[in-house]
């Protein structure tokens, strides 16, 4: 009788027949369970400055919540409402006294449907340009930057169409700070881009006269060229010549800004590779349909996050204007903070509430937007 063990009788091999099926992942790697481990809670160091920053964000909105909120004022006639109580908040009765201020300055009260059918204007003819599937966008960018600037000053401005003059000196508050910082960005880029490519230029005289135009603005700051257009300016021009000192203000910034503009575009124009340029010109495009068509998309594509961000400085810049006794949002506040039937303790926090509310809400928005922007012109690059 042969004895067989049990290691004669087992397989040699085992084969598979089919695929072992994938299992999800783990949950702590997926999801936002995964995404709070891989970047608050990957490390100890990583878990303390988690920490330390939910502190202090907790921190700031409970400080901001309860100022405007909690202990705020929402009812009241004076400033004797908002000084009650010596813990007292926000007070929006000022707010509410004084909006209409905030938003169109002194401009005479029969005539503010000018601005609001301005504004509308603008945003209709604004919100398709930003959309990049929207249809007729050829008519749409004739419409927004040739049409509705006259259109816009005709309003505004009036003498016209039996529209009353209304004089620029009564202009205040957001109206005032949309028009210069409007007026800046629209004028900057081309601006811009044009100085861009004189400091670029082959020829001598044009790269010499467009280096010495972007190191003069870049040198002076803001608030000097607002003075010298504002106050010194009128000095040098000829008997009975007289420029209106908004507009004196809109010349400052949109050059200020376009000087800036010009080295962020110059940097995207440094950063085509050379084969882009020697391949136009291989295809026989001229100097400008080289430029418009190959080099200067790629070029703007690259430097978004730059040109985004002189925007959103300019808008913040706007505030400046202030300072030449031009009433943009900010000075606005500043002018009716001291009316002494609402003085309190809080009266000018409210107010410089409200405006820092307005302009983060812009900038971000701005922000947001470019990175929209790049994230559709992205072409494959990794980031």
């Amino acid at each position: 009788m042969t004895m067989t063990s049990a290691s004669d009788t087992a397989p040699i091999a085992f084969v598979r027949h089919e695929m072992v099926q994938a299992e999800p992942p783990p949950p702590s790697m997926v999801g936002m369970q995964g995404w709070l481990k891989k970047n608050l809670f990957s490390t100890p160091g990583n878990i303390l400055l988690t920490a330390v920053g939910f502190f202090l964000a907790a921190w700031l909105i409970w400080q901001v919540v309860d100022f405007a909120i909690v202990r705020a004022v929402f009812v009241g006639t004076s400033g004797e409402d908002c000084r009650k109580s010596p813990d007292v908040g926000a007070c929006w009765p000022y707010v509410q006294a004084y909006w209409k201020l905030f938003v169109y300055g002194r401009y005479p009260i029969a005539e503010r449907w000018r601005v609001d059918l301005t504004g509308l204007v603008f945003v209709v003819l604004l919100v398709p340009l930003m959309i990049p599937a929207a249809p007729l966008k050829r008519l749409n960018v004739i419409l927004f930057f040739l049409i509705f600037p006259v259109f816009a000053f005709s309003m505004l401005v009036g003498g016209w169409f039996g529209l009353p003059h209304v004089e620029t000196a009564l202009w205040g508050g957001v109206l005032v700070s949309l028009v210069v910082a409007v007026t800046g960005i629209v004028m900057s880029l081309p601006l811009g881009v044009l100085l861009a490519l004189g400091r670029r230029s082959k020829m001598p005289v044009i790269r010499l006269l467009s280096t010495i135009f972007i190191e003069f603005w870049r040198g002076v700051p803001l608030i000097t060229v607002l003075f010298m257009a504002s106050n010194m300016l009128p000095l040098f021009m000829p008997a009975g010549v007289d420029v209106d000192k908004l507009l004196r203000a809109l010349i400052g910034v949109s050059l200020f800004s376009a000087a800036y503009m010009a080295e962020v575009v110059r940097g995207g124009l440094q950063a085509i590779p050379k084969g882009q340029y020697e391949g136009a010109m291989a295809l026989g495009l001229s100097y400008w349909r080289m430029m418009g068509l190959v080099v200067m998309p790629q070029a703007l594509k690259l430097v978004i996050p730059g040109i985004v961000n002189t925007f959103i400085g300019l808008f913040k810049d706007t505030t400046l204007v202030s300072i030449v006794s031009i009433f943009d949002l900010l000075g606005m506040i500043n002018f009716t903070r001291t009316d002494s039937a609402w003085a309190a303790p809080t009266t000018a926090m409210t107010g410089y509430l409200v405006a820092a509310v307005f302009y983060w809400v812009f900038c971000f928005g701005m922000s947001r937007y470019s990175m929209f922007m790049e994230n559709r012109l992205n072409t494959g690059h990794k980031r």
